[in-house]
């Protein structure tokens, strides 16, 4: 599936390859996949492991803060959150670094599944807020709820649109059609990470956080920020169309 940050495309060019290697910020090299080399190490090229710690210590926040109180049907709300912002996160890493077709292609389909499984996460915890409000009323009314709302919406479109463009161009009319828009796709993506660190940034304004979870501003903004810090550096340039 497509995503944030990178889809199979034809046969660069070797200027293109050049371009598509150089990382926004750091040296060429610094986060592309080596021929031979396991995707898996994909997760911590480059600046990636200063991204894994910003996610884990962000999930691993949300989760003690969960489960140090009782477990009731809202705890599940933001612990599937949490756990596809954490899934997305890792779609993004493991694509990033190809270059090499049958890279990008294999790095695709793992993006893909972990995408796939995050906006799944994502649906299961809209669902149980809204069985919660039933009850409770109050739909859509804190900065956190308007900003989650929109947030779902963004990673439906953006998961539909990543699966169709790749998986089935033909829905764009051709190919080509569908591949002149991957670098809108890759930079949506980019932008939908950051405004899910802030809708998570936003939850720790609400009553039930304040009285409840306790989750602190700052500890959610250093998460996000070394997120951010590790994934921003590994953008190629060339992939945006720059």
């Amino acid at each position: 599936m497509a995503s944030a940050t990178g889809i199979p495309e034809s046969n660069p060019t070797a200027s293109q390859r050049g371009n598509e290697d150089e990382p926004l910020l750091g040296r060429a090299g610094d986060a592309s996949q080596s021929d031979g080399k396991g995707i898996q190490f994909n997760f911590v090229l480059g600046t990636a492991i200063v991204a894994q710690a910003g996610i884990w210590i962000l999930a691993a926040i949300i989760w003690a803060s969960v489960f140090i109180h009782p477990v009731i049907l809202f705890s599940a709300h933001p612990l599937l959150n949490s756990a596809g912002l954490l899934l997305t996160t890792q779609a993004i890493l493991i694509l990033q670094p190809t270059h090499a077709p049958k890279q990008k292609h294999q790095g695709t389909n793992i993006h893909a599944v972990l995408n796939g499984t995050s906006v799944l996460a994502l649906l299961a915890g809209l669902i149980i807020i809204e069985y919660n409000k039933r009850d409770h009323g109050g739909h859509f009314e804190s900065p956190h709820a308007i900003l989650g709302l929109i947030t779902y919406i963004l990673f439906a479109i953006q998961a539909t649109v990543g699966i169709t463009q790749y998986y089935t161009p033909s829905l764009y009319g051709s190919v080509d059609n569908a591949k002149s828009i991957y670098k809108y796709h890759r930079m949506s993506g980019y932008v939908l990470l950051i405004l899910s660190f802030c809708t998570v940034a936003a939850a720790t304004q609400t009553t039930f956080n304040k009285k409840v979870l306790h989750i602190q501003l700052w500890a959610v903004i250093v998460a996000a920020v070394l997120t951010l810090v590790g994934v921003l550096p590994r953008i190629k340039k060339g992939k945006l169309g720059f």
